[in-house]
């Protein structure tokens, strides 16, 4: 049963192959892949060597979180049309999310890339294969080799802004070329950092318990003791939460893949050895002074350390990456509409943390060495201002007013912190302490003053009010489960691939090919081009056969880019160019046709 345009069902028993898989892609295309997966086995039962159905049927499958069942249908394509370079990008797009078959998705779109240099596909997946492993130089390369050939590539342009961002993947600990499955790693991912946390956070919490214990009620050596038995308890912990780490061969990579991971996994480690050493000079009765210092800081790194981390973190996610040119590359369009526009929010995000981060630098720079050189701050929103302004002209930035409203107080912080400088009023920031001074100043000198002070005051309250908004809009998208201004929240753009129709032969070409007393075999080699005859036959899936000299096939190999040139014997004047991929298959090339050209001597043509 198939459905007709107003969405009823009904019969078409006089469809073609052809016209069903028609119908599977404007199903696909509508959103209704259940649908379209009918539509195209159809179009496979009618035709069975119809590569362009089992690409559909691989399609369908996949947008339904079938992976597995996408990836037969795209080998079978690969096997009718070993040449075709769709068929080989969309077994590649199946192959990216199958454990341990990493190697040949990148094999299969290095394929597609050779057979077909000319289309953007191929480079497109060739960057999205990098950028999903980590390699953002080489996703770069390729996006930007897929842009030179499709400037208005949507995947290209939103997947080079993640690119140029250097993109925390979603699995940051996992390798694809792994042969293990990702969940299996994010099971012991997730163990991991449950036991980091757990083995910080308790810690800490019993390093302030004995703290207050020793200092407030004089029960030193009993608190103590609850600290030993803190440390028993880790053993278990840590036992129970080994257990669930079922790869540790792979557990020292994993760590290396997600420094943040294995950061968080040492910091526990250390924790755990500060905490015994500070209990054990705490038990020693007579304690040099000298050894103050050590023990304090040994407490610190148990209680400090873990908000430490995070703070280091934040302030190296904003630096990582070049958020402007991710922005100036990125446009919206209509296949990557909100994706782009959510990245470039997040871009911008990043741009306002590495101002706020710089002002912040200067100002106190300024405040504890010359407050005259606060005057620089005036410059440092330039970038964060100039990226907003953009997003605007450009349709990125719309809806989010916390954007807007942290990007237009950072404004005025860097124009009062300025003045404030300028004012020379540093001292009476806080309080009144230079007020004797003042009063016996020139009542010209005191105003100045005076003013200064409320302009540092100013400056600094609008970059503490930036900040909150900061941490409101993170709270909003917590409570809402939507995209919060981090760098989890950038979204790679993966557009459906190798959808498109494939070449068909109409009946006159095939009878050309059929009757022609003698075909021509064209292909390039490091020479230049070169011909050579060929016997020819045509498959019913519209693949020829060719039977070609055995100089030719060396050739081929290298550059599998052919054109076959016949004539019709019953009409003289007709003659078909056939340009496709020749692979070699036992004792006869196949070729896989990309274009179809005919015509009429003596060189009027048409293309199809």
């Amino acid at each position: 049963m198939g459905t007709d345009e107003s969405g009823k069902t009904g019969n078409h028993p006089d469809r073609s192959s052809r016209e069903w898989c028609e119908e599977a892609l404007t199903r696909l295309n509508a959103g209704r892949p259940e649908s379209a997966l009918d539509a195209a086995r159809r179009a496979a039962d009618l035709d069975p060597g119809s590569e362009w159905a089992h690409r559909l049927i691989s399609l369908a499958h996949e947008r339904l979180g079938r992976e597995a069942e996408a990836v037969p249908a795209a080998e079978r394509a690969v096997e009718l049309a070993r040449g075709s370079w769709q068929a080989r990008l969309r077994l590649a797009a199946v192959l990216r999310r199958a454990p341990g078959r990493w190697a040949e998705a990148v094999e299969q779109a290095e394929l597609a890339r050779k057979f077909a240099p000319e289309e953007a596909g191929p480079e497109i997946m060739l960057g999205d294969l990098a950028l999903l492993r980590g390699d953002h130089a080489r996703a770069e390369h390729s996006y930007r080799a897929a842009l030179a050939i499709d400037p208005e590539a949507p995947q290209a342009r939103v997947n080079l802004g993640l690119a140029l961002l250097r993109w925390d993947r979603p699995r940051p600990h996992h390798d694809p070329a792994w042969p293990v499955d990702p969940r299996e790693t994010g099971r012991a991912r997730r163990a991991l950092e449950v036991w980091s946390r757990q083995v910080r956070l308790l810690l800490a919490v019993a390093t302030l318990g004995i703290a207050a214990c020793a200092l407030l009620l004089d029960r030193g050596a009993e608190a103590r003791l609850a600290g030993c038995a803190v440390l028993l308890l880790l053993v278990p912990l840590t036992v129970r939460q080994a257990r669930r780490v079922g790869v540790w061969p792979y557990a020292g990579a994993m760590l290396g893949r997600d420094p943040w991971l294995g950061v968080s996994v040492v910091s526990a480690a250390l924790s755990v050895v500060a905490f015994a050493a500070w209990l054990l000079l705490g038990a020693v009765r007579v304690l040099p002074p000298s050894f103050d210092p050590v023990w304090a800081g040994l407490a610190g790194i148990v209680v400090l350390g873990w908000p430490a981390l995070a703070a280091v973190r934040a302030l190296a996610e904003s630096w990582r990456g070049r958020p402007l040119r991710a922005l100036a590359v990125t446009e919206p369009a209509r296949e990557s509409e909100r994706t782009a526009r959510r990245n470039a929010g997040v871009a911008l995000w990043i741009v306002l943390g590495r101002t706020w981060s710089v002002l912040v630098a200067v100002v106190a720079g300024a405040l504890v060495v010359e407050p005259r050189a606060a005057v620089a701050a005036v410059a440092v929103p330039y970038p964060v201002v100039r990226g907003y302004l953009r997003a605007r002209r450009r349709g990125h930035q719309r809806g989010d007013p916390w954007l807007a409203a942290a990007t237009w107080l950072v404004v005025p912080a860097a124009v009062a912190c300025a003045a404030g400088g300028l004012l020379g009023a540093a001292e009476g920031l806080f309080g009144t302490a230079g007020g004797a001074r003042w009063s016996q100043a020139p009542s010209e000198a005191w105003s100045g003053a005076w003013s200064g002070a409320w302009a540092w005051r100013i400056g600094l309250g609008a970059l503490a009010a930036a900040a909150l908004v900061f941490l409101l809009r993170g709270l909003q998208a917590w409570w809402r489960g939507g995209p919060g201004p981090w760098r989890s929240s950038l979204l790679m753009c993966d557009l459906p691939v190798g959808a498109g129709p494939s070449v068909a032969l109409d009946p006159e070409v095939r009878q050309t090919f059929s009757y022609a007393r003698s075909i021509v075999l064209s292909y390039g080699d490091a020479l230049g081009p070169r011909v050579a005859g060929a016997v020819a036959s045509v498959t019913s899936s519209g693949e020829l056969r060719l039977i070609a000299e055995t100089a030719a096939w060396a050739a081929i190999e290298e550059d599998p880019r052919v054109a076959v040139f016949a004539t019709d014997p019953l009409q003289r004047r007709f003659w078909v160019e056939v340009r496709g991929v020749a692979r070699a298959d036992s004792d006869v090339l196949r070729v896989t046709p990309k274009q179809v050209l005919f015509g009429e001597f003596p060189g009027r043509h048409q293309r199809r």
